[in-house]
């Protein structure tokens, strides 16, 4: 799994930074490369566990094994026991994950190419993440569940706040809201559900789904100001913008 850096990036990452911040307070040595501080071992041992052996047969004596340390030692950085470490863990996963995804999407030059590096590295990240794979082959159940009725609403508000900034570089605020929650929707919808011939982490299996529906999409609902959307002289408009899905869209500057 990619540790992506830099976790500056990372928006509500207070408990990741404060991770960081420990690892330097912990370290003692001012010299050679210091080890880990024990709550990032923790952590990371109960991933490895997880990754392993699913979550219901992760003891705390298997994560201070992993940790390199004792289970008194794991209670004492993490006094809520198994709960606090698995909070611990999603919380930092989370933060790694926003962090990967904002490097990408800050490289993007054009709205194709946010949308196709946003919707690639979610996906990637997801299918790629060694203890997700053991939850969604063993434990389906425990990623369902956070994808389920209210859970997916927050799921989805939750990236589209942190993704919207991003489209906003060539759409106006309405318009990234709601194209972020439809990108959000597509690659729930194909990682929960997935299809043959599509393959969220190809960009350029990406890229065509971005192009066949996406970009038309966004330009079906730009009509212009003072065409009625409902009359048929709006509809002539939809339809026109959507065939002309091989255009580029105009950038705010260009749009103004």
């Amino acid at each position: 799994m990619r540790h992506l850096e830099p976790y500056c990036l990372i928006v509500g990452a207070a408990r990741l930074e404060l991770v960081r911040v420990e690892a330097a307070r912990d370290s003692g040595s001012d010299s050679g490369v210091a080890p880990p501080p024990v709550r990032v071992r923790v952590i990371d041992g109960a991933l490895s566990c997880i990754a392993r052996q699913g979550v219901a047969k992760t003891t705390l004596d298997d994560v201070a094994r992993a940790a390199r340390c004792s289970r008194a030692t794991v209670y004492r950085v993490f006094p809520g026991g198994k709960d606090a470490v698995l909070g611990a863990v999603v919380d930092t996963e989370v933060s790694r994950f926003f962090s990967a995804l904002a490097v990408r999407m800050g490289e993007a030059t054009d709205l194709e190419d946010v949308l196709v590096a946003g919707m690639t590295e979610a996906a990637t990240r997801v299918t790629e993440h060694p203890a997700l794979a053991n939850l969604r082959a063993h434990e389906p159940e425990m990623v369902l569940s956070q994808l389920a009725f209210a859970r997916m609403d927050e799921v989805l508000a939750v990236t589209c706040v942190f993704t919207t900034p991003f489209l906003g570089r060539w759409l106006d605020q309405a318009e990234s809201k709601r194209v972020a929650e439809w990108a959000a929707r597509i690659v729930v919808s194909y990682l929960v559900c997935p299809a043959d011939g599509v393959d969220l982490t190809d960009a350029a299996d990406v890229r065509r789904l971005v192009r066949l529906f996406v970009l038309p999409g966004i330009r079906a609902l730009r009509v212009p100001q003072g065409v009625d959307a409902t009359s048929p002289a709006g509809a002539g408009v939809r339809t026109t913008r959507t065939l002309q899905s091989h255009s580029p869209l105009p950038t705010k500057g260009e749009a103004s």
